[in-house]
């Protein structure tokens, strides 16, 4: 399944629990942009839960990077209501008794990096 991250120039990816801090562990460029997959991991079993990305793509198909680039997107961004998700994934977690999360991030081959 993962196999196929392998032929992006910029992969990588870490694992999040509730006992962690999200800023401690997360491993995104804090100078580019991409897309980022969330598994959950829970009960032996993997689902992806959540994709994101971080920039956007200009008229002329560069990319515009965000400040901090996707590593702030992820920390400091929102998702389940206004609450960054260094916040909201450690409750999403608790909540739905998850084990883990696994997130990985790239920009996908035909976006252009700048």
């Amino acid at each position: 399944m993962f196999d196929e991250l392998t032929k992006y120039k910029n992969n990588d990816h870490f694992f999040f629990t509730p006992d962690m801090e999200l800023n401690d562990v997360c491993n995104a460029p804090k100078k580019s942009s991409g897309i980022y997959l969330v598994y959950e991991l829970k009960n032996g079993r993997i689902e992806l839960v959540y994709i994101g990305s971080s920039g956007k793509v200009q008229d002329n198909g560069q990319i515009k990077h965000r400040n901090g680039g996707i590593f702030d997107w992820i920390v400091n961004g929102h998702q389940f209501g206004k609450i960054p998700r260094k916040k909201s994934w450690k409750q999403k977690l608790i909540e739905e008794s998850n084990e883990a999360i696994d997130i990985y991030g790239q920009l996908p081959k035909w976006n252009k990096e700048i």
